[in-house]
């Protein structure tokens, strides 16, 4: 081999040194930076005419496992849809509150009980009679606030979803930007791994939003494709629909037109968990607005309905008028049992016994539709409201149809429904918690370890300190023939 190709081989040898050393520090200055791809460098024998010529860079890769890779953001779109529902429902319950937790749904119903038992033993006293008022007032207020609070839920969720929807389209356009970047930066020779790491930054962001696959196409492009057959990004990214309801009552409802659908390129999707666009964080937000959160609101309102029919029956009040209310109201009049939905938020004590509403408390004694006062001792209403309460019946509505219940049973039971369902949900979120933090910690262990890098850059500065001193022999070499 001559002086001069000698020369050329080391010269090929410290210039690999010199890009592997570069990639190291690249690896290692970025260990810990989010969506980072460990970095390896290629290199092949460079021949010339049948004879070695050393060494030439084919490029540089990312160290990527693209199947843990998909596994672990379908982990993570599960994680944060069980996530979400589970923060609602848990919510729920503790506005419900629990029965031996002062001002709860079941504390109401027994302080209305231990106020209607108190009122007849003293029928006289009016001191009494405004405790049963207070108790009642109580009772209605807290199904009210449990109606509102489920309301602003929906609508906070309706929010996150024209949110989750307005990121979703923008992430979808910068990775379509990207491809393209990518497309130009390679057909130019250039290294493009780092825009490969931002986009894999913002499939990530993706596939929280809604768990996608990612399909590779030529030139290192890449396609996304929901795991429920929906296409995002193929050529061009597609453009997700969605308008926001702003405000949201009980009766409002995708079907009838109130609520907002998902399209797609302006084509109608299912706006459901278990659709196209669901199982993720926008998934879980269709959830709760359609799904979670309607369903409590039928239990209240089933409940609130039970309520009023406990104290319309007339074997309770035979002077109360027919057609008329009894001791609670659906806003002021009768129960209408074709307009339940948001019932528990409208159900009002009866104005005729609340002295604040220009009522007289004696008419919870005397009954609510009599002309006076009448005997001031006579606990027969009082033990009839209680009874009343007390008395087990077959609700008409909501999920516990079939079983006669009390009202605290009733309350019992509500709560007991919205326990269960969050306990499902937190059984779930475990799992799915535990399984993408095992996926993360295996995608880790497959980045960057800085020992291993460490020891590469050893062995590059051996090789680069052996090329150099090839180098520096060839040149005494070449200075003593110049000297003959």
């Amino acid at each position: 081999m001559s002086l001069s190709a000698s020369l050329a081989n080391a010269l090929t040898g410290l210039t690999a040194s010199s890009r592997r050393a570069e990639v190291v520090s690249s690896n290692v200055s970025n260990a810990l930076t989010e969506g980072y791809a460990r970095r390896e460098l290629h290199l092949s024998p460079q021949s010339l005419g049948g004879t070695g010529a050393g060494v030439q860079i084919d490029g540089v890769t990312r160290a990527v496992d693209s199947v843990l890779l998909a596994d672990r953001r379908i982990a993570d779109a599960v994680a944060g849809n069980a996530g979400l529902k589970t923060d609602f429902l848990a919510r729920i319950e503790r506005l419900i509150g629990e029965p031996q937790d002062e001002g709860s749904l079941s504390a109401r119903i027994a302080a209305l009980e231990s106020a209607l038992v108190a009122a007849s033993s003293r029928p006289d006293s009016q001191a009494r009679l405004q405790d049963v008022v207070a108790a009642a007032g109580a009772l209605t207020s807290h199904l009210g606030a449990l109606s509102d609070d489920i309301q602003t839920a929906r609508m906070q969720a309706d929010d996150r979803i024209e949110l989750e929807v307005r990121t979703l389209n923008e992430s979808l356009v910068q990775i379509d930007r990207l491809n393209a970047e990518i497309l130009a930066q390679r057909a130019a020779g250039r290294d493009a791994t780092a825009l490969m790491d931002q986009r894999q930054r913002l499939v990530d962001r993706v596939a929280e939003i809604v768990p996608v696959r990612e399909v590779p196409r030529e030139r290192d492009q890449i396609a996304l494709f929901t795991t429920g057959g929906a296409i995002l990004l193929e050529g061009k990214p597609a453009v997700i629909g969605f308008t926001p309801a702003g405000v949201i009552t009980a009766d409002m409802t995708i079907g009838s037109g109130a609520l907002s659908e998902l399209t797609i390129n302006g084509m109608p999707v299912p706006a459901t968990d278990p659709g196209v666009l669901g199982g993720g964080t926008l998934g879980a937000a269709l959830a709760i607005r359609d799904d979670l959160a309607p369903g409590a609101q039928a239990q209240i309102d089933a409940f609130a309905r039970d309520l009023i029919e406990r104290f319309e029956d007339p074997a309770v009040d035979p002077t109360r008028a027919p057609g008329q209310p009894g001791l609670f109201t659906d806003a002021g009049g009768v129960l209408d049992p074709t307009l339940e939905a948001g019932l528990a938020g409208r159900i009002r004590l009866n104005a005729l016994v609340d002295p604040s509403q220009g009522g007289a408390l004696w008419r919870l004694r005397a009954g609510l539709g009599a002309a006076g006062a009448g005997d001031v001792g006579d606990a027969t209403l009082l033990n009839a409201l209680g009874d009343a309460l007390g008395r087990a019946r077959v609700p008409s509505s909501g999920g516990f149809i079939g079983a006669a219940r009390s009202a605290s049973g009733l309350a019992a039971d509500v709560l007991s429904g919205i326990s269960g369902a969050r306990q499902q949900a937190e059984s779930r979120q475990s799992y799915a918690v535990a399984r993408q933090s095992a996926l993360t910690e295996l995608q880790l262990a497959d980045g960057v370890d800085t020992d291993a890098e460490m020891q590469t850059l050893l062995m590059v500065e051996q090789a680069y300190s052996a090329n150099a001193r090839v180098i520096q022999v060839i040149d005494d070499l070449i200075q003593k023939l110049i000297g003959l």
